[in-house]
């Protein structure tokens, strides 16, 4: 009886790897945890973009009796939870809750949009040093340890300070021109490791050149690593978000950010500890959500954790 073939592990199927991934969602309450806080601040993200005149979100024409705006004149400022307000008022008498859930929105948007350009050049970048190499390989990837060497939330201060008026577009260009290091490291090995294998000779024997080589053939498979860490970025860009709204270099004063509203809150953190501690827990879960999901990601892609799944 002929003994079964191999399973190529350097050309992956796309089909094989979603049944894994599946697989390993099923077996990991984590995996599945996070995948369901990110569902769950992805559509909170969704249903408060405001559109229409004037502009309200989903969340205002049909769940919530408050805008994130409004200011109720019947109570004191900041008030404590009533029929009213379920979380209670802010310092200027918003509801507490609707501004949380809007909250949702400014941290997805940032944390997606700063990693979604880290990304398209992490990706450029290291796969252009890995199948390059020589002195393109060296110069791109001291550009990348000068960014590695210094903390990116420090780096992302000290440009927002020095600007007039801080915004949230500058906070995300930001931090996407300056966090593409660690996926350019990332995919720069994976390209290093497949350029010598059998099908990137292959394409080469047929005359292929090097950049459909690089870009068609080797930066599909480095996509799957590369994903997992972006995974994680986006939870870093939310937390950075957050702290230079914090600090006044992010969110304009009046937007719903989860970082600004800490920064009004601290004030009352002894008479009111949960007006400041409600914001921190919707980071901890937005940001814990990522991360789960990325380790579920980096199981499902791990070729020793394929065949233990593959087994059962």
């Amino acid at each position: 009886m002929p003994a079964p073939a191999r399973r190529d592990l350097a050309r992956p199927r796309l089909g094989g790897c979603w049944y894994l991934t599946w697989q390993h969602w099923r077996l990991s309450p984590d995996v599945i945890a996070g995948a369901l806080a990110v569902i769950a601040v992805t559509l909170l993200a969704v249903s408060s973009i405001e559109w229409g005149e004037p502009r309200e979100s989903f969340l205002t024409r049909a769940v919530l009796a408050h805008s994130p705006h409004e200011i109720d004149t019947t109570v004191i400022p900041p008030s404590a939870p009533d029929r009213s307000h379920v979380l209670g008022t802010d310092w200027q008498g918003r509801d507490l809750l609707s501004r949380l859930l809007h909250g949702s929105r400014i941290s997805l948007f940032v944390g997606v949009s700063a990693e979604a350009i880290a990304l398209l050049l992490g990706l450029g970048v290291g796969t252009v040093a890995g199948y390059a190499g020589g002195r393109a390989d060296a110069l791109l990837m001291r550009g990348a340890d000068v960014l590695l060497a210094f903390p990116l939330p420090i780096i992302a201060m000290g440009a927002m300070a020095m600007m007039d008026r801080p915004s949230l577009a500058a906070v995300f260009l930001i931090l996407g021109l300056m966090g593409w290091g660690g996926i350019a490291r990332v995919v720069r090995g994976e390209v290093l490791s497949l350029r010598e294998r059998e099908f990137s000779e292959a394409a080469r024997a047929l005359g292929a050149g090097g950049t459909r080589i690089a870009f068609k053939h080797l930066l599909p498979h480095a996509l799957a690593p590369a994903m997992v860490v972006a995974t994680v970025g986006i939870a870093g860009n939310i937390l950075t978000e957050a702290w230079l709204s914090f600090l006044g270099l992010g969110a304009r004063q009046g937007e719903p950010s989860w970082g600004l509203i800490i920064s009004e809150a601290r004030t009352y953190l002894t008479t009111r500890p949960s007006y400041c501690i409600i914001p921190g827990l919707a980071l901890v879960f937005t940001i814990a959500g990522f991360l789960l999901l990325a380790d579920g990601m980096r199981r499902a892609l791990d070729p020793r954790q394929r065949e233990r799944v593959g087994a059962l």
